[in-house]
């Protein structure tokens, strides 16, 4: 090949390097999927389980998603005293819950991109593991998200709960039999008006840790129920919510 051939060959590479250059990385297809759920969290509630996650907003590949049409949820059950535990094993969990978010079931709330799940089937004594997976309107699955394992344990007792309605604010004075085992961190306070549903989440963004708790964020006219549930570390180390107390109810009384 001449001098001028050779010269005219390198030039026609570079630029078809610039040009491809121009068209990013490459992606491979199964980037192109739903990122895993994150910020997935097991906690016993009562006789219950409290599964909580985050749905993806993004691909693997990082980039916006759009057609997220719900998630798979499986389980792994085992007994506490189970030597051989493994959460990461597969082949041990079963299909839980499918859900879609057009039509979710009562047992199950979103809170945002949150949603978070009641597992009422759980017995004292076993360990659950949960793995979740979302998918698209096309039924394409996406990345499976790391497992939330929880311990349950004999439902903790209810703590006591007065209320006292004033005209710009409603307390609520809490009380906790002494306990036998754990630590106590804390309360959750649960809050609903008129004759809509408990929220799975409560209105206190971390457990209350005193026992008058003054509630300033209230509608006049409007009554208010409360319910309360103990937050408590037990001697394993997992963090379980009591049995809920007895609902008290309550509004904004007028200026005097």
């Amino acid at each position: 090949m001449s001098a001028f051939g050779r010269s005219a060959v390198i030039i026609a590479l570079s630029l078809l390097a610039a040009a491809c250059g121009k068209k990013g990385a490459l992606i491979y297809p199964d980037m192109l999927v739903p990122a895993a759920p994150a910020g997935a969290s097991a906690q016993q509630s009562g006789s219950a389980v409290k599964l909580q996650f985050t749905l993806p907003d993004k691909d693997r590949a990082g980039r916006p998603v759009h057609g997220v049409a719900g998630v798979k949820i499986s389980r792994l059950v085992a007994d506490t005293d189970r030597k051989d535990f493994c959460n990461s094993c597969m082949t041990d969990y079963r299909l839980f819950r499918t859900l879609y978010l057009d039509r979710l079931p009562a047992d199950t709330q979103r809170f945002g991109s949150r949603l978070v799940v009641l597992d009422s089937d759980v017995s004292a004594g076993n360990r659950y593991s949960y793995r979740m997976v979302p998918f698209t309107v096309d039924n394409v699955e996406g990345a499976i998200s790391p497992a939330a394992d929880v311990r349950v344990a004999p439902p903790l007792p209810a703590p006591g709960v007065k209320i006292a309605a004033f005209p710009t604010e409603v307390k609520l004075y809490l009380s906790l039999q002494p306990l036998q085992t754990g630590q106590l961190l804390g309360y959750n306070l649960y809050r609903a008006s008129g004759a809509a549903s408990w929220p799975y989440q409560p209105f206190n963004r971390a457990p209350f840790n005193g026992t008058v708790y003054s509630d300033t964020t209230l509608e006049r006219g409007v009554q208010y129920r409360y319910t309360v549930r103990a937050v408590i570390r037990q001697p394993s180390g997992d963090v379980a919510e009591s049995m809920p107390s007895e609902e008290v109810a309550g509004k904004l009384t007028d200026d005097e």
